[in-house]
């Protein structure tokens, strides 16, 4: 009788072998469960940047005013009759807090930096004209 009882165990922790630990066993569903969240999480944040991207895109396309507003802060243009002001640290010399030194591209995201028409006046800032 305790041969059988032995025999029957060692049978059903046979059996039981390929469903946890066999190729498609609980561990192995687990963790692609696991990597299809993973996968979802992924996609539902890039939908949500190319929703952005997309509003960008139609935005640029629909006004002018975005292109040119890329124009300035991005490429550092002006318009035709304007003035670039920069305004400078006065003990160095350099742009204050500049995001980009780079002095050949003025305007180019530096939130010192200023383009005006050429008939207004410059006031005490050092002026460029382009």
């Amino acid at each position: 009788m305790r041969l059988i009882i032995l025999c029957l165990s060692f049978l059903l922790v046979l059996i039981q072998y390929p469903l946890w630990l066999g190729k498609g066993g609980w561990f192995k569903v687990w963790e692609l469960d696991r990597q299809v969240q993973l996968a979802h999480k992924k996609n539902d944040e890039l939908k949500e940047r190319n929703a952005k991207l997309a509003s960008e895109v139609d935005d640029l396309k629909q006004s002018k005013g975005a292109v040119e507003e890329r124009a300035r802060f991005e490429l550092g243009m002006i318009k035709q009759n304007e003035i670039f002001v920069q305004l400078l640290d006065g003990s160095s010399g350099k742009p204050a807090n500049a995001v980009n030194p780079n002095p050949y591209m003025p305007g180019s995201g530096q939130p010192n930096s200023v383009s005006i028409p050429a008939n207004a006046p410059a006031g005490g800032a050092r002026a460029a004209t382009r």
